[in-house]
């Protein structure tokens, strides 16, 4: 069982707050001294590709308590894997909320791993903030006051892409290949959502496969052997790199888009073969680190010598640090906010998760910022399309707004 902690032999604690303005908050996982944050994602098993995100978390921490920490708190930064395994993940949080008493949750990955958590943390009241999936499920601030996302919702990316292929294409033929969970449905609800009643007239065929599945090559066949012209992949990056491979052996030539949150250079573009995903789509939101536009960028090079100082050997290839860096600003951001009147109840970080005014994060691609509000739970909401030229992402077109249409 995998642990890392950023502070020892500090208790945790539970304080009750007694001055007029918060006599009926309790503040959990919090003391004159630190902060408590819990996180979990997959360190091993399909999607331990991510687990880069969890070592960059880890690191930020440390770098934010070098520097002095949270209004004179360090974090105790306590990060758990959980394989990508719900159950694995319900135990995980559970002993993060009822053993390590945290104060919040953050950057918890995965679609169907937050699922398995999303009802208990809620009636929990426990912040569980930016959580490192797209699904358009965390953005529902009425029934679900406790959960916030981040990056940009998976069913707004669907629909820019279908909006795009029927640009492109005028009588296109569609596949789409998903992850048989809330994450690769919310690409089909995006595509759903833009071609309307055309769906079952382009999509000639649907095909999906299971996060615990050793290959999608079967998948990839029955694609092809479909007679489609376009393909709409939403795969973790162990089954992007594999299917970029087997579309590339198959010699199958569609106009082929892959989800955002599979395409790092590092963990799904190289071991797939560079050269064999020339022509690829996807969408950014972030800055990509082989993209020469940022060679000069103050942002990338914030980021660069965060990665320099405190992850030397970490790969600059890998996306995944670069996300992991924007979305753990802003989660400071919302400590610094609880820091201005000294409060850290439990209520106060969500309110302050909610009050995020036009962030701009130093690995955001430049126009997109951070905005939240008492009913508005998408944090960031802009994507620019994006073409693999066997050595970067290339962007083109305009930077696109806009909330998920279901």
């Amino acid at each position: 069982m995998k642990r890392r902690t950023l502070l020892t032999g500090i208790g945790a604690g539970t304080l009750t707050i007694i001055s007029p303005k918060s006599r009926a908050q309790t503040v959990v996982g919090v003391t004159k001294d630190e902060i408590k944050i819990g996180h979990t994602i997959a360190y091993s098993g399909n999607a331990s590709a991510y687990g880069v995100i969890g070592h960059s978390h880890t690191a930020f921490w440390k770098r934010v308590n070098d520097k002095g920490g949270v209004g004179g708190r360090k974090i105790n930064f306590i990060t758990y894997d959980d394989a990508y395994s719900p159950p694995k993940t319900v135990e995980q949080v559970r002993r993060l909320v009822e053993q390590d008493q945290v104060a919040c949750l953050f950057g918890t990955l995965g679609t169907p791993t937050n699922t398995a958590i999303h009802k208990y943390v809620n009636q929990k009241k426990v912040p569980h903030l930016f959580v490192a999936t797209g699904a358009e499920k965390w953005a529902d601030p009425k029934n679900f006051p406790w959960t916030i996302g981040w990056q940009p919702s998976y069913q707004t990316e669907a629909h820019i892409y279908g909006k795009y292929i029927l640009q492109q294409h005028p009588n296109p033929k569609i596949a789409v290949m998903y992850q048989n969970d809330d994450f690769g449905k919310d690409y089909v609800v995006g595509l759903k959502a833009q071609l309307g009643a055309d769906y079952a007239k382009y999509v000639v065929k649907e095909t999906s496969y299971e996060a615990t599945d050793a290959t999608v090559d079967s998948q990839a066949v029955a694609m092809k052997d479909s007679g489609a012209d376009v393909l709409v992949a939403a795969p973790i990056p162990k089954f992007a790199a594999q299917l970029i491979r087997k579309v590339y052996d198959l010699n199958w030539k569609p106009m082929f888009f892959m989800s955002n949150v599979a395409i790092s250079v590092g963990a799904t573009m190289v071991p797939a073969g560079p050269e064999k995903g020339v022509g690829l789509i996807s969408s950014l939101y972030l800055k990509d680190q082989t993209d020469p536009a940022w060679a000069n960028d103050a942002g990338m090079n914030e980021w660069r010598q965060f990665m320099k100082e405190y992850i030397p050997n970490g790969d600059l290839t890998d996306g995944g640090y670069v996300a992991a860096y924007g979305a753990a600003q802003s989660m400071l951001l919302v400590l610094q906010q609880c820091a201005q009147t000294n409060d850290f109840s439990r209520e106060n970080i969500m309110r302050q998760a909610a009050n995020i005014k036009n962030e701009v994060c130093a690995t955001l691609l430049p126009g997109i910022v951070v905005n939240t509000s008492a009913t508005d739970f998408h944090p960031v909401a802009q994507l620019q399309l994006a073409k693999w030229d066997g050595k970067t992402w290339v962007r083109f077109g305009e930077t696109m707004s806009g909330r998920a249409e279901a």
